[in-house]
């Protein structure tokens, strides 16, 4: 194929290989093809039969083996993506790991990634215990595994897939993707971002890596694996983009496409990766900061915010912590479905600025584990553009401020901070 400038050479590595963990202590394994029998429904048939098929060729392998003979797995690594307490406990008192690794060739579907996934996350569940996902350093229960698989049509939320982690330098933030590289694609970088654009430009890294991903892809259809698959200098990222990669298409999208510049930027270290950093177009005055701020702006659009602050007195600090010890319960009345009917679960939570503390409300949709809430955002935030109403969020339930249940008549139970900020609106008037 011809190169041009127009076009990146993107090398292609000759295979992919997968490897998930199951901590155990001193049980006995299950037959891995009984386990992921057991599954039933709760996987689609395409990623079931795609994980027998793996499992009985010798492209899949499963073993037991003393937790000794393996590298100590960082703690401090593992908790900051995610690692609870408990899960960390059972890691330390494992005595074995059950360790199921699977190769493929790069390609769309990343059969060693959907089929490893699986088996690991049947085996956990019937030892009841976690998955640690080694690419990722990061532990996913049963449920969360199995959720994050394909459905019947081949579509995954790619966020279940590739994180964006982030550090702070003296120019901003440095973001990364980790998650391409399961896919065989290098991953993306992007550096000097302002840093009251964490959330917003943690999106649209979300939303470009889900653009390059399809365009990896496409270039991988040959029988043959290619050297190389070119990728377009310029390229672009849009609100569906992001909504797609976050698992809801259907989100309406009010911004308008943004470009930017893809530069190869090999390591020259043999054990340093190397990333496609992200870019202005080239000959682009100005700060590179003051253009990714203009795409957040162009991705995201804008609208009126009618957010409020919460006050930091008595009374809303009493307000917060009578909410909080709440959270434990109404979880657990969520779960069981014991809400009264037609009443919706909102949790207010914080969103960090250069300012302070934003708070916005939520309404919860899933709330499988403690200490991370799925909901759609039902309120617009005043500094974070991806927060719009009906937009999905992610929600640390460490950053929840309080919890309502609602109905067409108002709040039925719930929302402390809200009766002291109305309070203090009566006592102005």
């Amino acid at each position: 194929m011809l190169i041009t400038d127009d076009f990146l050479p993107v090398p292609v590595p000759e295979s992919l290989t997968a490897t998930y963990l199951v901590p155990t202590s001193g049980q006995s394994c299950p037959a891995p093809a009984e386990a992921v029998a057991a599954l039933g429904r709760r996987v689609s048939r395409p990623v079931h039969d795609l994980a027998r098929q793996m499992l009985a060729s010798p492209l899949m392998t499963v073993d037991t083996r003393p937790i000794a003979e393996f590298p100590h797995l960082p703690p401090d690594l593992l908790t900051a993506f995610g690692a609870t307490e408990a899960q960390l406990a059972r890691l330390d008192a494992a005595t074995d790991l059950v360790v199921v690794q699977a190769s493929y060739r790069p390609g769309w579907p990343p059969a060693h990634e959907w089929a490893a996934r699986t088996v690991a996350a049947a085996l956990a569940e019937r030892l009841g215990t976690d998955v640690v996902d080694v690419f990722a350093l990061q532990f996913l229960d049963p449920a969360t595994a199995l959720r994050s698989l394909p459905d019947a049509e081949g579509r995954i939320r790619l966020i279940d897939w590739v994180l964006v982690p982030y550090s702070s330098d003296d120019g901003g933030l440095w973001f990364t993707t980790k998650g391409l590289r399961r896919f065989g694609l290098l991953e993306l970088q992007a550096q000097g971002v302002p840093t009251h654009l964490t959330r917003a430009w943690g999106a649209v890294m979300t939303g470009v890596a889900r653009r390059l991903l399809r365009a990896w892809s496409d270039g991988l259809t040959d029988q043959e694996v290619p050297a190389f698959v070119p990728l377009p200098v310029m390229t672009s990222v849009t609100g569906h983009d992001i909504a797609v990669a976050y698992g809801n298409p259907q989100q309406h999208d009010s911004g308008r496409p943004a470009a930017l510049r893809l530069e190869l930027d090999p390591a020259t270290d043999p054990d340093a990766d190397s990333f496609l950093t992200l870019l202005p177009p080239a000959g682009h005055p100005g700060p590179t900061r003051r253009y990714f701020a203009a795409v957040c702006a162009a991705v995201f659009g804008s609208a009126q915010s009618d957010v409020r602050y919460a006050r930091p007195d008595d009374a809303m600090a009493q307000a917060i912590a009578t909410a909080r010890a709440g959270l434990p319960g109404i979880r657990e009345r969520f779960l069981a479905g014991s809400l009264p009917d037609r009443v919706q679960l909102l949790v207010k939570y914080a969103l960090p600025t250069e300012e302070g503390p934003e708070f916005v409300w939520a309404g919860v949709t899933s709330w499988a584990t403690p200490e991370r809430i799925i909901g759609a955002s039902a309120s617009d935030a005043a500094a974070d553009p991806t927060v719009r109403v009906g937009r999905p969020v992610v929600v640390d339930v460490v950053d929840v401020v309080d919890w309502a249940l609602v109905d067409g008549s108002g709040v039925v139970e719930g929302g402390w901070t809200q009766a002291v900020l109305d309070a203090g609106d009566r006592s102005q008037g």
